[in-house]
């Protein structure tokens, strides 16, 4: 053999003994990126936050490994407005996408659409709860509104398509196929979007033993009665007791609630029963029955004597056990891709993202759902990992939102950031390059009147105070000292004491609706026909 067979043949061992192989090498050395986006987890529901209700080690491990965030909030708490504001970078009176009926404008400029112009593959795999063909994307395989828990209909590359199975998992196996499966010469960032936790809570098989049999710590303010805040906190129809469907929600079948004269409070609890649990397969739903017949069985020999306060705390205990057991599998999507990352030697040049649409109330204030600018509806969780860019075990307090995240994915991706993008990069924040940071952020809720009623508002916060106003069919202020009164049990805004708080929040508040492009005649053009 000459000096060249020798050199091709050492070339060609040498190959053969890498664990990746010649065709899956990256030859654009730009960082990967996986943002995953679940579907109303609070962050109480992250063991990594520190509240002991449940245990998400993978989740966790991001912390861990990288950057945890406690003041990252949104700036529209609500499912598709978010999504709106992830990807454009813009706030909801800007993009258009106000509340879950006002279409989104997909024509419109995202953070994607500039990725594939710098030549990153993209996909969308999971829910986005926006009408239309998703733009940006090479892939997209995305749920029909607010898809189905099991054998969920998916919209891919345009086409319907059942797949069988758990959504969750569905979602996770097919955002690894597709990463399995990309050019491998090229930078990717895809979306791996979950239905869950969203109402109305159908954990996987797998899990729901286990966590119909768990018992939950009840909040403090479980009981609450509002009467330190007000009208808007007093007419909301989130309450966990009158507001949430038995049957839907807490899975009690409507036979047995006719039987016992019990009526749900919205009309299509029944369906939602059906429906959700009609699209099992026989199997399925043999082995559903098995754990939920007997709970339904014992509720309703101990319903007769049961007080108001008694199904509070049983709805309670009902609502925590279903919405941690989705979770559950949420965060085992979490670590088969992390373990996925690390396998196929991505896992030192992809970033991980993990977040949610907004926050959600677990029996905080006796509520469920979101969509207030209360504390526990604007957070969000948010966790980054990104190893020899991000330390591990970071703490962000900085005042994040998620109008941030476009800007930040783009300048770690070395693209150029959007002028009309509204956000921040918080790239050198997270790295110690700075600390210069906003002290304010802006928050809109348009979705009224509609379901669970909560008012109009929009207000600013900073890390000790929020001011709120609540406007249309009400004209309302509220103020709040997070840190004297972190549960926002009491508005202070008439309190002659904090008199000059309340001239600078307003200050504040009218310096950034000046900045985004918002103001009071803006907002009448989002109110319901007829009222503008």
């Amino acid at each position: 053999m000459n000096d060249a067979g020798r050199i091709c043949f050492g070339v060609l061992l040498l190959l053969s003994l890498s664990r990746i192989p010649v065709f899956a090498q990256q030859k654009d050395k730009r960082p990967n990126i996986v943002y995953i986006m679940s579907d109303d987890h609070a962050y109480q529901a992250i063991s990594a936050y520190g509240y002991r209700l449940n245990n998400t080690p993978n989740i966790d491990r991001m912390a861990k490994e990288g950057a945890i965030f406690t003041n990252a909030c949104v700036t529209n708490s609500l499912c598709a407005p978010s999504r709106a504001v992830l990807l454009t970078g813009k706030h909801s009176f800007i993009n258009g996408k106000i509340d879950n009926v006002h279409a989104f404008n997909w024509d419109q400029d995202n953070f994607c659409k500039e990725l594939q112009k710098a030549g990153y593959q993209t996909a969308m795999i999971g829910k986005i709860h926006m009408d239309g063909l998703p733009q940006g994307f090479d892939y997209s395989a995305v749920l029909i509104d607010q898809g189905e828990y099991y054998n969920p209909d998916f919209i891919i590359n345009g086409v319907k398509q059942q797949k069988m199975g758990y959504v969750t998992d569905l979602t996770t196996a097919m955002t690894l196929d597709w990463i399995k499966n990309r050019d491998s010469s090229k930078p990717f960032c895809v979306l791996y979007h979950q239905k869950a936790p969203h109402r109305e809570w159908l954990p996987s098989l797998k899990y729901i033993k286990e966590y119909t049999g768990k018992t939950y710590k009840e909040p403090a303010t479980l009981f609450d009665d509002y009467a330190g805040r007000g009208a808007a906190a007093k007419s909301a129809e989130m309450n966990i007791l009158k507001d949430m469907n038995w049957s839907g929600d807490n899975k009690i079948s409507p036979d047995v609630l006719q039987e016992l004269g019990i009526k749900d409070p919205l009309d299509w609890g029944p369906d939602a029963y059906h429906n959700n649990l009609g699209r099992m397969t026989t199997s399925e739903r043999a082995a559903w029955d098995s754990v939920y017949d007997p709970i339904i069985a014992r509720f309703r020999s101990d319903y007769p004597a049961m007080t108001p306060k008694d199904l509070m705390r049983w709805r309670y205990q009902r609502y925590m056990q279903d919405y941690m057991g989705c979770i559950a599998s949420v965060d085992d999507g979490v670590g088969q891709l992390l373990d996925f990352l690390k396998e196929n030697n991505l896992d030192s040049n992809t970033i991980v993202i993990y977040t949610s649409d907004q926050g959600f109330y677990l029996g905080e204030h006796g509520w469920f759902d979101k969509r207030f600018m209360y504390e526990e509806s604007l957070r969000t969780p948010l966790l980054i990992r990104y190893p020899g860019h991000i330390r591990p075990g970071t703490n962000i307090d900085a005042l994040i939102q998620n109008l941030d995240y476009a800007p930040t994915i783009l300048d770690y991706a070395g693209v150029k950031i959007p002028a009309d993008m509204q956000g921040e990069s918080f790239k050198n924040l997270v790295s110690g390059n700075t600390t210069k940071w906003r002290d304010a952020i802006y928050y809109t809720y348009y979705e009224y009147p509609s379901i669970h009623m909560v008012k109009r508002h929009y207000g600013v916060k900073t890390k000790r105070y929020k001011l709120i106003h609540f406007y249309y069919d009400i004209d309302e202020w509220e103020l709040y000292d997070l840190q004297k009164d972190p549960q926002e049990m009491k508005n202070v805004y008439n309190d002659p004491t904090y008199a000059p708080v309340r001239k600078e929040m307003h200050a504040k508040l009218e310096a950034l609706r000046k900045m985004y492009g918002d103001s009071d005649e803006n907002d009448k053009k989002f109110l319901p026909a007829g009222n503008k």
